[in-house]
């Protein structure tokens, strides 16, 4: 609330302008390190690997190198970690939300992976419960000895990786699985082993695996108020059914955590939104500002109400069927228009709104930066996009 106990207000205006702040975009609000720009953001999507790095190298301040930037804070300093997190996706976290990540939204979804996986198993093997501990007693110890694997290399060492299942049976999806995703998805989810350096470049997503370190018993209450804090100070204001689309959590959940944060109402297009209590400050608009974002990027996948920052008009061009986003162009805190990479590598453009000459010029030199910065490196994102698949094939 406001003064008198007027509710404050906090238009789409000032929603761009937290977000080209708080999101490292703007110019002078670029960070000087992986760690720092997923700390700003939260969590970075991990899906694509070549969207974290693509998404940290939008953020980072010139001279930063952004591979080497972001493989140091995953695989040697440790300040970041790989983990599924919220809607049982991959992200890349700041190491000191792991705990609160994993036992707010990992373990329930680990919990939920397991039963589906013996169900599967019952269903189309031979294979029960014990055997599946075995198998996974087998496969930490095989990683206690080699310090990381990849699954090839374990299917190698532990047999039983090699195993196969009938999925579905009776139904137009029968086939036939492998054991070994399933087994080292739910290890993984349940945070005893974690994905390691790839083989290959930044942009392969065949991951060596490695055992995780433990992370300490958290209340999940407690650890929910924690996450959800920290996504309001990165993303503030956001409506209730923005919070419960990103975290996955019941309504209820959600509910307890805004009022263990103290969360104040504010008013937002559209609705009721809720900031942090210390955050009721205007926020100035930065200067101008221009940005290339890749595939899932954490700031255009941030809210599910994105009417403030994208025309209603352009989703079906940036969107997949399953509500995966292409690379984007942003001005001043909107999405006007996409872009892709060729196989010549060459980067091409197209903006969906007139923009005006100041900003075709922002937008052409920061294509000109991420085309230096590529060089010969060549990004197909995971899930293609209507207009991305047309960029990229002209």
């Amino acid at each position: 609330m406001g003064p008198m106990g007027e509710t404050r207000i906090i238009d789409a205006a000032e929603r761009r302008a937290r977000l080209g702040v708080r999101h490292r975009l703007a110019g002078s609000a670029r960070a000087g390190s992986a760690a720092e720009v997923a700390d700003a953001l939260v969590a970075l999507h991990g899906t694509d690997p070549a969207s974290v790095f693509l998404a940290v190298a939008a953020r980072l301040a010139e001279g930063v190198e952004p591979v080497g930037a972001v493989e140091r804070a995953l695989y040697e300093d440790g300040s970041l970690v790989r983990m599924h997190g919220m809607r049982h996706t991959v992200f890349v976290f700041p190491s000191s939300l792991a705990a609160a990540v994993q036992a707010s939204t990992t373990r329930p979804a680990a919990v939920r992976e397991r039963t589906t996986l013996l169900k599967h198993l019952a269903a189309g093997s031979d294979f029960d419960g014990e055997w599946l501990a075995e198998t996974e007693r087998l496969v930490l110890g095989e990683l206690a000895v080699r310090g990381e694997a990849t699954g090839a290399e374990l299917g190698g060492a532990v047999p039983r990786l090699r195993s196969t299942y009938v999925y579905g049976a009776g139904t137009r999806q029968e086939g036939v699985q492998s054991v070994a995703s399933r087994v080292l998805r739910v290890l993984g989810m349940e945070g005893r082993i974690v994905r390691g350096r790839p083989q290959g470049s930044w942009t392969s997503s065949r991951f060596r695996w490695a055992l995780a370190e433990e992370h300490p018993v958290r209340d999940p209450a407690e650890a929910r108020a924690e996450l959800l804090g920290h996504w309001l100070g990165a993303c503030g204001p956001a409506t209730e059914a923005d919070l419960t689309w990103w975290t996955g959590w019941k309504v209820t959940d959600v509910r307890k955590a805004l009022a263990a944060v103290g969360a104040v109402s504010v008013a937002v297009d559209g609705g009721t939104g809720f900031v942090l209590p210390d955050d009721l400050e205007p926020v100035a608009s930065p200067e101008p500002w221009a940005a290339l974002l890749p595939a899932l990027d954490p700031t255009a996948m941030g809210w599910q109400g994105r009417d403030w920052y994208l025309d209603p008009d352009h989703r079906a061009a940036l969107f997949d069927r399953s509500g995966n986003i292409g690379p984007t162009v942003w001005w001043n805190g909107r999405i006007v228009g996409g872009w892709a990479q060729r196989p010549d590598g060459s980067l091409v453009r197209r903006l969906l709104a007139d923009v005006g000459a100041e900003a075709e010029r922002a937008i052409g030199a920061e294509a000109e930066r991420l085309a230096e910065w590529l060089g010969d490196v060549r990004v197909t994102p995971r899930f293609r996009t209507p207009l991305e698949r047309e960029l990229s094939a002209h």
